[in-house]
């Protein structure tokens, strides 16, 4: 009689652990700080930052919840993470592509913000090493006349070679700039690729043209590409674009004119305005 009753107590425990734990596993919430991941296309690249973001709900956060003087962790949770899928240079230091762990120091008038090789470190910052850091620098931070409620990073100003990194939170942004050296790398692609496959005839000529090189040497090359697609009516644009960019306007005008023919075909209006343009330019 006992045995049974020990027998059915034991069998109601392990049902009420086991009910408890799928009730557990089913339960799902909203993290108060939750992950974000940004992923943006950079140079011949990306960067990509993971990071949590916590809110203020009505708190001061710098010299508050933020110690001015101390490091932080960037973020909430585990480290705040920044991958560069290339070499590139941070406020102007070489920095070998790779993944990061990013913490800073604020203070009210500067932020010393740190790449450091950890990247479970996290919030343990009593056991932050300096001799772990990649690279040290300090940058201002800027008022901003919106609070934002939930911190934030973000990729902004973003060109071919250079982007800045900034970091919002209450009314203070902080940014850092990075760039790559693209040039060399994208000079010896051509180079090696251009005279064995015409398919890249249009893209180097578009790389010379953009970055003011060798208009002669990219004037052979779209013609080469127009002669590959001779219906293409942004590349015969673009030599109209390359034959003004080398003073040449007569020529200019005469391809702009086939270009703003082939774009009217195709009922592509906004070619057909920059074909107009040139061809005023040109008149100029």
């Amino acid at each position: 009689m006992l045995l049974n009753k020990l027998k059915t107590i034991t069998g109601a425990i392990a049902i009420a652990a086991l009910t408890t734990t799928s009730l557990s596993a089913q339960l799902k919430v909203p993290a108060p700080s939750p992950l974000q991941t940004v992923k943006q296309a950079f140079a011949l690249s990306d960067i990509t930052i993971e990071y949590s973001r916590p809110s203020a709900k009505g708190r001061v956060v710098y010299g508050d919840v933020v110690s001015f003087g101390k490091v932080w962790r960037t973020g909430a949770n585990g480290a705040t993470k920044i991958t560069f899928g290339e070499d590139v240079k941070v406020e102007g230091t070489e920095v070998k592509a790779g993944t990061y762990a990013l913490y800073s120091v604020p203070n009210k008038d500067s932020w010393e913000l740190m790449l450091y090789k950890d990247l479970t470190l996290g919030g343990n910052v009593a056991d932050y090493k300096k001799e772990d850091e990649v690279l040290r620098f300090t940058v201002k931070p800027t008022a901003l006349t919106e609070k934002v409620e939930t911190f934030e990073i973000n990729v902004a100003d973003i060109t071919s070679t250079s982007a800045n990194i900034e970091l919002s939170w209450e009314k203070t942004r902080v940014a850092f700039k990075v760039t790559a050296d693209i040039d060399s790398k994208i000079m010896k692609t051509i180079e090696s690729t251009v005279v064995k496959d015409t398919r890249p005839y249009y893209q180097a000529a578009s790389y010379y043209y953009e970055n003011d090189k060798d208009l002669k040497l990219a004037t052979e090359w779209i013609d080469k590409a127009i002669a590959n697609n001779p219906k293409a009516y942004w590349v015969v644009l673009l030599k109209a674009k390359i034959q003004f960019k080398a003073k040449d306007l007569k020529g200019a005008a005469v391809t702009a004119e086939q270009a703003k023919v082939l774009a009217t075909a195709d009922q592509d209006d906004a070619y057909v305005k920059m074909a107009d343009k040139i061809i005023a330019d040109c008149k100029k």
